[in-house]
């Protein structure tokens, strides 16, 4: 297949585009080279990537050119295993698909099912969620699937590792036979065959041999723990590597907590996350890790998995996972958009057997090294406490240059009022130098709606609607906080 340069060449709608030039997103990487133009076909396959290779987009850029945005109800279904790439999911098709005005509620555990439910009876072109809270509206009755066209199963090795695969198959019952559908895993376990073999129609097979990992610049080490106290260990290799931003992974929610409370007993500037903790917890914890407000996270694999955090410098086994192909995805939170990483494990004895399968999946080997001395942790200790004492340095935002360009309106009125889509754009689009192009999501709640004005138009839009009526009354109308 010819190497594509660009994503013009795939004859996307303008408003994509335009989204993606803002985003920073210039040349198709390698797995959105292959899967971009088959999806565009309506062509079922199998995508074999590594994390990091840049598949979300791979599947969200041609799903946002193919749904019809007129249609009221989702036309695509996309499943992840964990809450946090759901989200994470949502909100890369949300940027890829804003100036088409691309809406897609996230339906996952330990959060309102009664908003999301309000959420689906709104104007939905896709959805995407976890398998436990997806089949649960399925099965209320709440999600319409009658107009799904594509399904997309994301991370289905660990779909599986986690135990979803029977809930997986449960919703394709639910799904019209007539549909697309895009499988992406890193691994392909038999069962996952099985799954592909049994639902995938003729399914074209992509596999990126090692592309995300093996050919980003990340260092891979290991340290012998077996004749010191592993979090002693852990404590001093963080002094001396002295990392700017950093991950260190745990199997445990107890362990992510005993090293959390230890690192922070220590001046360490950490948070933590981990299945136990209530989801707006997780949600803020990783919005200020993504934003840089602290250095060290201590998560389980609840991290691991399509967690993209910009500039992460290290990333630390405290243990190698229980399914070794983790591994990969742990190491792939670092090393990212062509920076240098560094990946090191603390290994006991009998652990050591699996580095053999570990660095077969790497395509590389993974080198002991020499556990720091006393003096070296003493001499290290002054620019670690130095650092601690410094603010992390604010990490940028990749969307920031798209949604610059945005305003989101709020105005104090909604259902209740009868108040309508229809009522908001005709007002808008009666000002002078407002056209229907420069209006993005509409979302209308029982008391307030918010629209997303575009084409940085927000200021114009919100000083005229002071004064200017929506369906013959002033409504109150400000800046949204969310």
């Amino acid at each position: 297949m010819a190497e594509v340069q660009t994503f013009e060449q795939y004859k996307l709608h303008k408003t994509i585009l335009k989204a993606l030039d803002l985003l920073g997103l210039k040349q198709p990487t390698p797995v959105q080279q292959q899967v971009i133009p088959q999806v565009l076909v309506q062509k079922d396959l199998i995508a074999q990537a590594q994390t990091g290779s840049g598949k979300t987009a791979a599947y969200a850029i041609p799903l946002c050119q193919l749904v019809d945005w007129d249609e009221n109800k989702p036309q695509v279904m996309i499943l992840t295993p964990t809450r946090e790439l759901a989200m994470q999911v949502q909100q890369e098709v949300l940027d890829i698909g804003k100036l088409k005005r691309i809406k897609i509620p996230a339906l996952y555990g330990k959060h309102s099912f009664r908003m999301q439910e309000k959420d689906l009876k709104q104007k939905s072109h896709m959805v995407v969620g976890t398998p436990g809270r997806v089949l649960d509206h399925l099965e209320r009755g709440t999600l319409y699937t009658g107009y799904i066209k594509y399904l997309v199963i994301d991370e289905a090795d660990e779909m599986l590792h986690m135990g979803f695969i029977e809930q997986v198959e449960q919703i394709l019952s639910y799904l019209p036979d007539d549909r697309v559908t895009l499988l992406f895993s890193a691994t392909m376990p038999k069962e996952v065959e099985r799954l592909a073999q049994q639902y995938l129609k003729e399914p074209l097979r992509i596999k990126i041999e090692g592309e995300a990992i093996s050919s980003r610049k990340i260092s891979h080490g290991w340290y012998d723990c077996a004749d010191t106290d592993r979090m002693e260990l852990l404590m001093n290799l963080l002094k001396v590597h002295n990392p700017d931003s950093c991950i260190i992974f745990a199997n445990m929610r107890s362990e992510v907590e005993a090293i959390y409370d230890a690192l922070w007993d220590d001046g360490f500037s950490c948070a933590r996350l981990h299945g136990g903790m209530e989801q707006w917890e997780r949600t803020e914890v990783m919005r200020d890790f993504k934003k840089g407000l602290f250095r060290y996270l201590v998560a389980t694999d609840v991290a691991a998995r399509g967690i993209d955090v910009e500039n992460i410098s290290l990333v630390v086994n405290y243990e190698l996972p229980p399914e070794r192909e983790t591994y990969i995805h742990r190491i792939g939170r670092t090393g990212r958009a062509g920076l240098n990483g560094e990946a090191i494990s603390l290994l006991e004895g009998w652990e050591k057997s699996d580095l053999t399968y570990i660095e077969k999946l790497l395509q590389q080997e993974i080198k002991q090294l020499d556990v720091p001395t006393e003096q070296q942790v003493t001499d290290a200790e002054a620019a670690f406490r130095a650092k601690m004492d410094e603010e992390p340095e604010a990490k940028g935002n990749k969307n920031a240059a798209l949604h610059e360009q945005i305003m989101k309106l709020q105005i104090d009125d909604g259902k209740k009022a009868k108040i309508r889509p229809v009522d908001i754009v005709g007002t808008i689009c009666a000002i002078p130098g407002v056209e229907a192009d420069d209006i993005g999501v509409i979302h209308i709640m029982d008391w307030t709606s918010t629209v997303e004005i575009l084409n940085g138009k927000g200021e114009l839009v919100l000083k005229t609607l002071q004064k200017k009526p929506i369906k013959a009354k002033v409504r109150k109308v400000r800046k949204a906080k969310f």
